[in-house]
């Protein structure tokens, strides 16, 4: 797992944290881009076992950014569903090139974007969630 640079979690009470879900480095640089563009820190894991050991030690996991097709124990619609049941309250945006999921797949209240995703509604979309932070 990388991590982006990020402060330790002591010196962001309260600050909403993005962690992106990507196998692929070049697109887990471009998400932690769109996330400082954002204005929001992010943290990166390259499979979903990676992200679930993010998720159950950190408490400012706000969104989560997340490829459906991801090497490992389970896909980014999977993690998803395990994020929405046990965490309700992040957001989920979910990303693909290889497939557009049917609507009635997503989780609720998550957030499609094909990939190559528009930079300007991914940063939109997370600074939608800021201000409601």
């Amino acid at each position: 797992m990388q991590q982006a640079s990020l402060p330790p979690l002591d010196q962001t009470p309260g600050a909403p944290v993005v962690l992106i879900v990507e196998d692929e480095p070049a697109l887990c640089a471009l998400a932690a881009d769109v996330a400082e563009a954002a204005g929001l820190a992010s943290i990166e894991a390259n499979d979903a076992d990676a992200a679930m050991a993010v998720l159950e030690s950190r408490e400012n996991i706000g969104v989560v950014f997340t490829d459906i097709h991801l090497r490992g124990s389970m896909d980014g619609l999977a993690l998803a569903e395990i994020i929405r049941r046990r965490w309700p309250w992040i957001e989920l945006l979910i990303t693909s090139g290889k497939v557009i999921p049917h609507r009635h797949s997503l989780p609720e209240g998550s957030r499609y974007f094909a990939k190559p995703y528009d930079i300007e509604k991914v940063v939109e979309a997370l600074q939608a969630f800021a201000r409601r932070c």
